[in-house]
């Protein structure tokens, strides 16, 4: 059974939409992650529901119960019916007809385990009745306690199924697998004889996928096992993991939150902001932390004129490279830092200076006070200006 303690197994709207298609006959479960992670005491993730009510019979349901239905992917089986203005998305039972490793031709079905089977791994093709009552077709529930990440079936052909599920294999591993017992070989083999197909994948789809890998509380076992099998310098062509270990460490004992930008520093490879479709936010912060993360200004003044996590994270990639941890007064000085003010504005220095001399005698000062610290005062600042 679903812990009693899990949100969405009260979820008044959640429970709302399972009625409307109950009350046409049909069977509805909540599955996938939403299952896994109650089951494993996770918090919360997103609910998605499976059913036996073909997409035009759930609009049709929906309607007569007045609950709005909006047929996001009718194509493939899913209809989002929104209740108390929450979303709730509701795919009915597929098998796939034609795959080509990023889509695929599915057929609808009245058998859930045909729907399990078109799943990846055997911990997400688990279901849950509204109830509660966890639903097991293919014997994952086993998988999923001892934390053992498995393919469905044939790993190879689910690989080529969807080539994504390569890096879902290596995301998944960092969250859900167990550390001892490690990877079947199998599915290692699988992915290994299959890279050519990740060349295929597009850029965003790559990109969201290493995004929650490196966000894991430890992604460096799964990075080294992309590395072994030749997934990793296939998608990331220059990168380089053995920094990353010692990364996580430094945040766990320093207690820093996980930068999953620094990470990405740290991996290094070539053209990351293309390969992963960056945002040109994300990509103006990766430039700065390799620009300055081994090489760069004291990270006093680093912290001043770009902040306090492009200071950190520099801190953690220098001491990485160093094998030395940053001392915690590092850390200290870097948030004091990135809260200090120049203490001497323009109208300090006119009408004395103008124009394009007057921003560089500000320049100069800005300096002086730096290198001081940030201690000299706007008084002893202005006896220095010429």
């Amino acid at each position: 059974m679903i812990p009693t303690t899990t949100r969405w197994l009260h979820d008044a709207d959640a429970q709302r939409v399972c009625r409307v298609v109950q009350d046409g006959g049909h069977r509805i479960y909540f599955v996938g992650g939403c299952v896994r992670d109650a089951l494993l005491g996770l918090p919360d993730s997103d609910v998605d529901l499976s059913t036996d009510a073909t997409p035009e019979a759930v609009m049709a349901l929906a309607k007569a119960a007045g609950v709005k239905a909006v047929p996001t992917g009718i194509d493939h089986g899913t209809v989002t019916l929104v209740s108390g203005g929450k979303p709730f998305e509701i795919t009915t039972f597929r098998r796939d007809v034609e795959t080509d490793g990023r889509r695929a031709v599915v057929a609808f079905s009245t058998d859930i385990a045909e729907d399990a089977r078109r799943r990846d791994f055997t911990m997400n093709a688990l279901y849950a009745t509204p109830e509660g009552r966890v639903i097991d077709p293919l014997g994952g529930l086993p998988d999923l306690y001892a934390r053992r990440l498995r393919f469905i079936e044939d790993a190879g052909q689910r690989i080529r199924e969807d080539y994504l599920r390569t890096l879902r294999y290596f995301r998944f591993m960092a969250w859900y697998g167990d550390p001892e017992a490690g990877p079947e070989p199998e599915a290692l083999d699988a992915i290994a004889s299959n890279l050519d197909g990740l060349e295929t994948l597009s850029a965003e789809r790559v990109g969201q996928e290493f995004k929650k890998l490196l966000r894991a509380p430890d992604p460096a076992p799964a990075l080294a096992l992309m590395r072994q099998t030749g997934a990793l310098p296939v998608l990331l062509p220059g990168s380089d993991d053995r920094w990353l270990s010692m990364l996580v460490h430094f945040e766990q004992m320093l207690g820093l939150e996980p930068d999953w930008l620094v990470r990405l520093a740290a991996l290094g490879g070539e053209a990351l902001a293309d390969r992963l479709r960056l945002s040109k936010a994300e990509a103006k912060r990766l430039t700065l932390l390799q620009e300055q993360g081994f090489a760069g200004p004291p990270l006093a003044e680093l912290a001043y004129r770009h902040g306090a996590g492009i200071a950190h994270g520099a801190a953690m990639l220098r001491g990485a490279m160093a094998e030395q941890m940053p001392e915690i007064t590092v850390l200290e000085t870097i948030s004091n830092a990135a809260t200090a003010r120049f203490p001497v504005m323009a109208k300090d220095l006119m009408p004395a200076f103008k124009g394009p001399a007057l921003g560089q005698e500000l320049a100069r000062l800005e300096q002086i006070w730096i290198n001081s610290g940030f201690t000299q005062t706007r008084a002893e600042l202005l006896r220095k200006s010429s």
